[in-house]
């Protein structure tokens, strides 16, 4: 490495402004020390040389910006006395900066804004305070809907839509809308099948329901089932080369937070035609597949349909049904049409439709033991969601509770998933059009950070024996490490540490299979409502089950839709994380100055974090203000802080007693004491 002189690569930063650059196809990174970033922001391409420091360690000082990856940054307004400016302070402390703002009746101290910063005016010599103009004013600092909408903001995302984008959506709903028996002739009728959707008791929107209806096979013998996955047809309303499109493309994905979603698509889509109602007719993209008793693929069906859900189920609700019915097997037992339910003197509304949700529960955990034997990782942790007061402050925290329905539904959803995937590679290879794909991609995890992982395992007491040189690890490689860490003080910490091993899923219009899920195929099908990339898979199904090929205007801007789309889920990801963590803190600051007993979840050089088991929130306890009667130092090889004099020792998973000295909302961190 030492022959290299330039490099072009991407930037990082950290609050105290020293970075590390990342060049492709270069495996090291290369540290960045504060004085030599320039005028570098987290993220921008940037062109450096290398050099070799005092220690022998080859470093890199940035001598251009290639390519900013932004210049607008949502910040709050202060006031620098010693300077007389107004000054944004951004939200992300990695930028390392402030932005210089003239004065102006629009906004006030401690005013949230979206900030641009005039970057052709700033240099080096003023690298802290460029200059820049307030191009939004979101609200006053501290409000629940400001610091939400900042969080988005600052990540690139928008509110609002247009009122051009509106106005497309409400004349796609009154043009496309309507259920005519021209439009049904079209498509395959699911409306007397037995159709319901699952989803959390606060669900806005059903993009995804299911169906099953037991036939018998072609020679009228064995009784089988048919399993429908039925995904709203938004193809049908989003129509390609409209305002509407493009701005679901820009999107790229619904964002989660605390208290709300910011939808891909308008209200009067993603809540209203497009959502698969109880009570309703709606169109529908299905995948459907004849299934036999014993969870085997027989047949399958991919197209356009018509259905009608019979019943909204909370996942809770569900549960219940299957609770109530015990441990008792439906298989066999008659699944009933709307019609024969009626003539039958049924209440089919009021059923609580027993028999479906059993055969489905008992179908899907076949189909999970499969993915399981076949080395599927289950990287489970628990979750969490906060209950808020008429202010969105938070007042008490409740764990995720994972159900069999949730499985339920998520083996359906793999299913139509992979199958689809597989459909249209093979469709696609037929008429030698490899890349007119959107693939799930995951890839195998670099072997560099298996060996890391490796070694941090062992030194909290795991073994996890590395393939050879040469060979390559397998997913049921990594599921048996995560077995062997159940229930142990070390599970959840090992959990976090294999994922951030991991490479990331992303998309592509290169099918390199799924790792993680131990998939050759897979792509995401099932809920184009929230994800762009679900609905160009729609699009490119359609084309291909009309026995065309992809047209080459749309292939050739499937990679830049795959690219911009894993870019923008991160950020969407990124956004959802920042909104727990500002909700955990907010909590936590009602606990200033009581004691818990915490989780050691890391060491670093500088100290140790430890979670608090109820809110989930990682808080820092520096080894400054550990015990003033020893000096304490850091053991990188076993991952432990030790003690020099009366050698106590704080080790990952270890449960201490601390106080909860300060919860800092701007910065988004807890401090704490060992007591």
């Amino acid at each position: 490495m030492s022959k290299i002189t330039k490099i072009v690569g991407i930037i990082s930063l950290n609050g105290k402004g020293k970075g590390f650059i990342n060049v492709e196809d270069v495996e090291e990174s290369f540290p960045v020390e504060a004085e030599d970033t320039g005028t570098a922001l987290p993220g921008d391409t940037v062109e450096a040389e290398t050099y070799v420091n005092f220690k022998g360690t080859e470093c890199a000082k940035v001598t251009k910006i290639v390519e900013r990856k932004k210049t607008q940054f949502v910040g709050t307004v202060v006031y620098d006395e010693e300077f007389g400016h107004l000054l944004v302070k951004p939200d992300n402390a990695r930028l390392n900066i402030e932005i210089v703002i003239p004065k102006s009746d629009e906004y006030n101290i401690d005013d949230k804004v979206l900030t641009k910063i005039h970057i052709d005016t700033w240099t080096d010599d003023l690298k802290r305070y460029p200059d820049g103009e307030v191009i939004q004013v979101i609200g006053h600092k501290g409000d629940n809907d400001v610091e939400m909408q900042s969080i988005v903001i600052d990540r690139g995302f928008e509110i609002d839509f247009s009122s051009e984008v509106i106005a497309e959506a409400d004349k796609s709903v009154a043009e496309n809308g309507k259920i005519t028996e021209e439009e049904i002739a079209k498509r395959k009728d699911f409306r007397d099948v037995f159709t319901c959707t699952i989803d959390p008791v606060d669900a806005k929107d059903f993009d995804d329901a299911l169906s099953i209806r037991q036939i018998k096979d072609e020679k009228g013998g064995e009784d089988m089932y048919e399993i429908g996955v039925h995904i709203a047809d938004v193809s049908h309303y989003v129509r390609t080369n409209t305002a509407l499109d493009n701005e679901a493309k820009r999107r790229a994905f619904s964002v989660y937070l605390v208290d709300r979603t910011i939808p891909m698509l308008p209200h009067s889509l993603s809540n209203g035609m497009c959502s698969l109602n109880p009570n309703e007719d709606r169109y529908a993209f299905s995948a459907v597949f004849k299934m036999s008793t014993k969870g085997e693929i027989l047949d399958k069906w991919f197209g356009k349909s018509v259905i009608h859900s019979d019943k909204r189920f909370s996942y809770e609700e569900a549960q219940g049904v299957l609770n109530d019915a015990g441990d008792s097997s439906a298989a066999g037992a008659p699944i009933r049409s709307r019609e024969q339910n009626l003539e039958a003197g049924g209440a089919w509304k009021a059923a609580p439709f027993k028999t479906e949700l059993l055969e489905l529960n008992r179908l899907a955990k076949i189909m999970l033991k499969q993915r399981k034997e076949k080395g599927a990782i289950d990287f489970e942790t628990t979750e969490i969601k906060f209950q808020l007061d008429e202010n969105g402050k938070p007042i008490a925290v409740l764990k995720k509770e994972r159900l069999d329905t949730h499985k339920l539904v998520e083996e359906f959803m793999l299913l139509a998933n992979r199958e689809v995937a597989e459909f249209i590679s093979g469709k696609n290879k037929i008429a030698h059009q490899e890349n007119a794909g959107v693939y799930r991609v995951h890839d195998l995890p670099d072997a560099d950070r298996i060996a890391d992982l490796s070694l941090f395992v062992r030194a909290l007491g795991f073994d996890f024996h590395i393939p050879k040189v040469g060979s390559k690890i397998s997913p049921k490689d990594i599921q048996k490490l995560l077995d062997e860490v159940i229930g142990s003080p070390s599970e959840a910490v090992i959990k976090v540490a294999t994922l951030r091993s991991m490479a990331k899923a992303t998309y592509s219009t290169k099918n390199i299979g799924h790792f993680g899920l131990a998939f050759d195929f897979y792509t995401h099908f099932t809920s184009p409502i929230r994800r762009y990339p679900d609905l160009m898979t729609h699009r490119i199904l359609e084309i291909i089950l009309e026995h065309k090929n992809v047209p080459a205007s749309i292939v050739q801007g499937l990679e830049k839709i795959c690219t911009d789309s894993s870019k923008k889920e991160v950020e969407a990801a990124d956004a959802e994380r920042s909104s727990v963590k500002y909700k955990q803190v907010e909590y936590m600051q009602g606990k200033i100055g009581e004691e818990f007993e915490c989780t050691v979840s890391g060491i670093a050089d500088f100290g140790m974090f430890i979670e608090e088991p109820t809110s989930k929130a990682e808080g820092l306890i520096r080894l400054k203000d550990l015990k003033p009667s020893d000096f304490y130092n850091t053991d990188p090889k076993s991952y432990k802080i030790v003690g020099e004099n009366t050698k106590t020792t704080f080790s990952i998973g270890d449960k201490v007693k601390v106080k909860l000295l300060a919860a800092d909302l701007d910065s988004k961190s807890l401090t704490f004491e060992i007591i």
